[in-house]
């Protein structure tokens, strides 16, 4: 018996694709370290030059050039930048560890770079999570923190480029490029810049449609 149970959880792994992976309620870093060194090719988001995985729980409920907007089950916003144009330059990072806030590391994992922020501001978490030329921010409660960070995990570290689409959209007018992109992924962007666009989004109701890990096909180019 305790054999079939063994051969069942093998198999059962094999068919979702996932790894066997325990994941820890409050320690942040090992949990950002198990999932950015994870090595995964799975994609159900494609738009022009890029694609990504989004996992179960999360919907795409808004998207203009590159940025978009996520929504969770329990109603937290995700923000997310994908950086193109630094990722044409391969820009390097140069990120420095803010030891006076809660959270702060800079990342390295299978050949790519970022960093993550968690500032505390007035009882909740603001998270600023950049990995592989794309970055995710949002602003939640302390219960909602971990599994946040998880997500975001989730999504940036499957951010794949497509240098041929690139090249085609970026490239021979690199000069004359115009990007639109929200404020609160400026560099220069402050705290108070993104609590505004958070405050001014107002609230939202949209916890419906939560179903599984379905292909997303919006603008494919791969």
């Amino acid at each position: 018996m305790k054999k079939i149970i063994v051969l069942l959880s093998i198999v059962v792994l094999f068919l979702s694709g996932c790894s066997a992976y325990r994941l820890d309620c409050t320690d942040l870093g090992s949990n950002i370290k198990i999932l950015l060194s994870e090595k995964v090719d799975i994609y159900n988001v494609y738009f022009d030059g890029y694609k990504y995985y989004v996992p179960k729980g999360i919907k795409l409920i808004n998207k203009d050039e590159y940025n978009a907007i996520f929504l969770d089950k329990s109603n937290n916003k995700y923000y997310l930048y994908v950086d193109a144009i630094s990722y044409y330059h391969k820009t390097k990072n140069t990120y420095m560890i803010d030891e006076k806030i809660h959270y702060s590391n800079k990342l390295e994992y299978n050949d790519k770079t970022g960093y993550i922020n968690i500032e505390e501001i007035d009882g909740k978490y603001f998270v600023q999570f950049m990995f592989n030329y794309a970055k995710m921010e949002a602003y939640v409660p302390e219960e909602d923190l971990t599994t946040v960070v998880n997500n975001m995990c989730l999504v940036l570290r499957t951010v794949k480029f497509n240098d041929d689409v690139l090249e085609s959209l970026i490239g021979d007018n690199v000069l004359s490029y115009q990007e639109e992109n929200f404020t609160l992924f400026d560099t220069e962007s402050s705290n108070e810049d993104f609590l505004e666009v958070v405050q001014d989004s107002g609230s939202t109701s949209e916890k419906d449609d939560f179903e599984s890990d379905e292909e997303i096909k919006l603008d494919e180019s791969y």
